[in-house]
């Protein structure tokens, strides 16, 4: 039986990376890795749309998360936190960890927040010195409007640092035209390779601010990372044939060209949204939905927990539950990096198959062919 992944990450790796990263290793003090490396940050720049480094860590997107509040901020600094969901929380507890105090905005789960609402704590506190949200809020399918978001923190001495870790490669971000002063993502999601990478890339104000941190950080102090990436190398040990494998993967980005990219995720998760429509279930998030993935409520009367594990366990199509208070009332399927549309069909034929089996009433078909009438 061939698993089927439609998880929001760890997602399919193309068979070309496989076979990169299979390669015999290199050692990382060498011309040869230092080649790849100037290649692989080239191609990290024209995806994350930036002029600026993007610094590569050997970590998961928490990783690059951790050092966008130690490298950045300093002891009495506050910041602003949007918290619509797990990762949104995140910010937070990494806050909390540093003693950076900060204003949290609580927005409804399967909702977004209202740029206005930064808006108002930013023009009544000028101790604020970030503003952290999360352009896709992976728990909840959740899209947020960061590029109005950037234009209210134009304004202000705030950095605006978003957490792209779902996002990039399956949504726009514009990261230089929009004015976003940080942007986070990892490995193995719309990049296409398996976790363990995560990156950041940081304007001329963020640095400014960096600068000036005294937060105590030592793996994930970013001015290290720079001064190395200005000589094609790292600070410390990177993880190699990771990066290889990255090599590949935006490569196969480049070829297909970020708009194209960009309207195959978009033709994609409509087609879920609409398939999931025909059988007769809601989306959690209708309104601010994105586009890496969709966020499902479970119907009445079926077990969301054995709906995942039966189709994981017994068919080899692995979707996603739901996190914290919604285990159990969601579920989603990823649309992001190598999910194709056959591997969407296969998820929906399964998800049929264990919906009828848990004694849930639909028109048979109704979801694949919706589903295939959109992908067309």
């Amino acid at each position: 039986m061939k698993d089927y992944l439609l998880t929001p990450g760890p997602t399919p790796v193309p068979p070309e990376v496989l076979e990169a990263m299979a390669r015999p290793i290199i050692h990382h003090r060498t011309p040869q890795f230092q080649a790849i490396l100037k290649e692989v940050e080239e191609n990290l720049k024209y995806v994350f749309q930036t002029k600026n480094p993007v610094l590569i860590l050997a970590s998961s997107g928490t990783g690059a998360m951790e050092a966008a509040v130690c490298s950045l901020l300093s002891p009495g600094d506050k910041a602003i936190v949007v918290r619509a969901g797990k990762f949104g929380e995140r910010w937070g507890e990494l806050c909390e960890a540093y003693g950076i105090e900060f204003i949290p905005i609580d927005v409804k789960w399967g909702t977004a927040v209202d740029p206005n609402d930064i808006k108002k704590i930013l023009e009544k506190d000028n101790k604020i010195k970030a503003v952290y949200v999360t352009l896709c809020e992976t728990s909840t399918g959740v899209g947020t409007d960061v590029e109005t978001i950037a234009k209210v923190t134009k304004g202000f001495e705030a950095v605006l640092v978003v957490d792209a870790i779902s996002a990039l490669g399956a949504e726009p971000v514009k990261t230089d035209e929009w004015g976003i002063d940080i942007v986070v993502s990892g490995s193995q999601k719309g990049l296409m390779i398996p976790p363990g990478l995560a990156f950041i890339t940081m304007s001329d104000k963020a640095w400014r601010l960096a600068e000036k941190s005294t937060l105590p950080k030592f793996y994930f102090d970013l001015k290290a990372y720079k001064k190395a990436i200005e000589k094609d190398d790292t600070p410390y040990t990177p993880a190699v044939n990771l990066i290889i494998g990255l090599a590949e993967a935006l490569k196969m980005i480049k070829r297909e060209g970020l708009d194209n990219l960009v309207n195959r995720h978009r033709k994609h998760s409509k087609a879920v949204r609409e398939a999931v429509k025909a059988l007769g279930m809601d989306l959690f998030a209708p309104e601010a939905y994105s586009e890496a993935v969709t966020a499902v409520n479970v119907p009445d009367g079926i077990d969301g927990g054995k709906l995942v594990k039966t189709m994981r366990d017994k068919y080899g199509v692995a979707i996603a539950g739901g996190q914290s208070q919604l285990k159990g009332k969601i579920f989603r399927i990823a649309t992001m990096g190598y999910i194709t549309a056959d591997d969407l069909k296969k998820g929906f034929e399964t998800l049929e198959t264990v919906l009828a089996e848990l004694g849930y009433k639909f028109e048979k078909g109704a979801g694949v062919k919706t589903l295939e009438k959109n992908l067309v």
